[in-house]
């Protein structure tokens, strides 16, 4: 199994505050999220946050929206007195946020909040009228100062594929801070992509290639401080496009491709079935993850059993179980 899988401690992810089930909305209400709560705060430690509340809005409080044309930034004004602009506070409050939790591995965010949402937030003109659609300010704040940070909405993760990509996401991050963002040796950027390979593989293959080459040539002459920001930042914009069938099959032929040697002809056969039955869509990509995981744990070499890919996040999750 991947060592960033089997660390005891939970993971700190951020989280908007009323899906913890605070009575934050502007309405006093909340949205609490059953999945959040029953399921990832197993392996999350989650950090609740509300930017409007922090913002000094109170609670109960009058509605907000963005208001604006294409083209330009937003505002965040409100809904009854169009003369209350907070853009400038909320602004404020996510980047004084930003400063203190460079701890957080992720953020799950509120559908539609002029703050939280993450896309499709509706932009109204002045005179009210739907304009067109963006991200809530408080996302905007976080996308500039912690691009790395992979974001969600808790309503796309009944997406099972944005569901497993973002707890993907969260993870790998975790190994970067916990093994590579501190570390004063090369070796330990080289150390992680070479067990993130196939991984980063299975979501963008174009990247997997540039990120090898970069850190095999051009990186050695640069400062290491600007080679782990520029890996990371590509490394992360890789993996938020959700891998589909046909990257997974490119991913298990590579990992299969190191058992060929190592297994009898009838098992390769099982093997080969397994993951041309998945790339079919007859079976889960748990179905020959499992199996391979089965022989790379016997047979496999050290590097390809330490590969993320094969244990991205907990078995416990049961992620892979629905794409």
């Amino acid at each position: 199994m991947a060592e960033a899988t089997t660390s005891t401690t939970a993971i700190p992810v951020g989280i908007s505050a009323c899906l913890m089930g605070e009575q934050v909305r502007y309405n006093g209400g909340h949205k609490r999220s059953r999945y959040c709560l029953e399921v990832l705060q197993e392996c999350f430690s989650f950090e609740p946050f509300c930017p409007e509340l922090a913002a000094g809005l109170g609670v109960p409080r009058e509605p907000i929206r963005l208001v604006g044309s294409p083209g330009e930034p937003p505002r965040v004004k409100g809904t009854v007195d169009p003369e209350l602009d907070v853009t400038e506070r909320l602004r404020e409050v996510g980047e004084a946020f930003i400063a203190r939790h460079r701890h957080l591995r992720g953020f799950i965010l509120m559908k539609g909040s002029p703050s939280c949402g993450l896309e499709r937030v509706k932009v109204y003109h002045e005179n009210g009228m739907p304009s067109h659609a963006d991200s809530g300010l408080f996302v905007q704040v976080m996308r500039e100062r912690f691009p790395e940070l992979p974001l969600e909405e808790e309503a796309r993760m009944n997406d099972a594929v944005l569901r497993e990509n973002f707890i993907t996401r969260v993870f790998a991050f975790d190994d970067w801070k916990r093994h590579v963002e501190e570390a004063s040796e090369f070796h330990a950027l080289i150390q992680f992509h070479s067990r993130q390979k196939y991984l980063l593989m299975a979501h963008h293959v174009e990247a997997y290639r540039e990120l090898g080459r970069y850190l095999g040539s051009e990186a050695h002459a640069l400062p290491l401080e600007e080679v782990k920001r520029s890996y990371l930042q590509r490394f992360m914009a890789a993996l938020s496009r959700p891998a589909t069938r046909k990257t997974h099959t490119n991913a298990l032929m590579h990992v299969l491709g190191y058992l060929k040697q190592a297994v009898d002809s009838e098992v390769k056969q099982d093997l080969l079935q397994a993951v041309e039955e998945y790339r079919l869509g007859h079976v889960h990509l748990a179905v020959p993850v499992r199996l391979l995981n089965h022989y790379v744990k016997r047979h496999g070499s050290a590097y390809i059993r330490q590969q993320t890919y094969l244990d991205p996040h907990p078995y416990e999750l049961g992620l892979r179980n629905t794409i």
